[in-house]
């Protein structure tokens, strides 16, 4: 008898592409053992509910600019996701700051996908940065969510060359390819039961991670 599968809940801002591959990897042949049970966007106009209703999987708006304060949209969007009894909490392009108690409440459980090698270029407008400091490297980063932004432990990184005449744009495109293989890996991993995070420290398959895995692309 196999194992039920894990209940997923997508937290998306924008428009979705990498929720787009996680829908994919979950009705590709090899599927992982994860079902996308809810996707929650913060903005009622944002093109991954399409995606999601396109996909049958169920969506809920939680809109945080009728919020007077950071805090009461957090106690709002908790509720909307423990209505769904998640197993996994994925942020896929949510733009939003989250509150301590908020992360705290799913430690071990929440995952994001970062673009770049984290712990560089933490925050946003990434590409732009490395480009402008000559970097001759970039990437995304899985990582699981703490408390600090963008700061908690890294499980797989994509990496790959910074090139002469990269643009911002140019060298966005090709990260978010990448995004798009790592992210689905590791959220294969965690729905395995191959993943857990203990004392902020990463364990896969029950070894500890003391630096992360790493895709070249």
């Amino acid at each position: 008898m196999s194992a039920k599968p894990k209940r997923l809940v997508v937290l998306i801002s924008g428009g979705g592409s990498n929720l787009q591959a996680l829908i994919n990897a979950c009705q590709s042949p090899s599927h992982m053992a994860g079902e996308l049970v809810a996707v929650i966007s913060n903005r009622p106009d944002a093109y991954g509910l399409q995606r999601a209703q396109q996909a049958g999987i169920a969506t809920f708006v939680i809109d945080h600019t009728t919020y007077a304060d950071r805090a009461s949209f957090d106690r709002d969007l908790q509720a909307c996701i423990d209505a769904q009894q998640p197993d996994g909490l994925l942020l896929a392009g949510f733009m939003r700051i989250l509150t301590p108690t908020f992360v705290e409440h799913y430690t071990g459980k929440m995952l994001n996908i970062h673009p770049s090698l984290l712990p560089a270029y933490k925050g946003t407008h990434t590409h732009q940065r490395v480009i402008a400091d000559g970097g001759s490297a970039h990437g995304a980063s899985v990582h699981f969510v703490t408390p600090e932004l963008d700061g908690g432990p890294v499980i797989l990184q994509a990496r790959l060359p910074v090139l002469p005449d990269d643009t911002p744009e140019l060298l966005a495109a090709r990260v978010l390819e990448q995004e798009h293989y790592i992210y689905p890996e590791v959220v294969r991993w965690f729905c395995a039961g191959r993943l857990q995070l203990q004392a902020n420290t990463v364990y896969l398959d029950g070894e500890a991670l003391h630096k992360p895995h790493l895709f070249n692309a």
